[in-house]
């Protein structure tokens, strides 16, 4: 049984890394073809990255709605300037960077509001759920409840893996500020955390 179960293991794990190879090319064929303006080429990278794109705006607005228009505004932006992407980096991560500035050019707009929005959940009580609503909602409300600075570089690194200066240059900042921003979210997180009852 062991063998068998090692076996599948084994064969899993090779089609995989070709799966994974094979959506690697499928991509810089269907980036080649959306730069001669290829809609349906388009619409695949679309398909590819729309959920991973989606979350991370959700996560950066915290509305759906929002969530939404950003996402859409992003591709929009990112179907505009295609003829523009080099491959320095890798498609997912120029994408990320078009929805990062989508969310940020929307933020700043309704700045003001954003503004009234913060002061109010500053000032309000924070209700603590005692239901089933296990610890990964508990973290994921308290990341919801950081200052913006501190969540955009939290959801950027610690989320979504990129580096400071990487984070910084996304977000429009140094990547020192971005540090000092990460050190801030995790100790706020961490003092949400206790509050509710759980142990850092």
């Amino acid at each position: 049984m062991a063998a068998l179960l090692t076996a599948n293991t084994s064969d899993y794990s090779h089609l995989m890394v070709n799966e994974t190879r094979n959506v690697a090319a499928d991509e810089a064929a269907w980036i080649r073809q959306a730069q001669r303006s290829d809609a349906q080429a388009f619409e695949a990278l679309y398909r590819l990255h729309v959920d991973k794109v989606y979350g991370l705006c959700l996560r950066m607005t915290g509305n759906v709605s929002e969530a939404e228009d950003c996402a859409q505004e992003a591709f929009i932006q990112a179907w505009n300037k295609l003829d523009k992407f080099r491959g320095d980096s890798a498609f997912a991560t120029w994408l990320h960077r078009i929805a990062v500035n989508a969310v940020l050019g929307r933020i700043r707009k309704s700045k003001r509001e954003q503004d009234r929005i913060e002061a109010v959940a500053l000032e309000a009580p924070v209700r603590i759920s005692t239901g089933d609503t296990g610890e990964l909602r508990d973290l994921s409300e308290a990341i919801d409840r950081l200052p913006e600075g501190a969540r955009h570089v939290f959801l950027l690194h610690a989320v979504y893996g990129y580096s400071h200066e990487e984070a910084g240059s996304m977000l429009g900042i140094a990547a020192g500020t971005s540090k000092a921003q990460l050190h801030r979210a995790r100790r706020l997180l961490a003092q949400q955390l206790k509050e509710q009852g759980f142990e850092a």
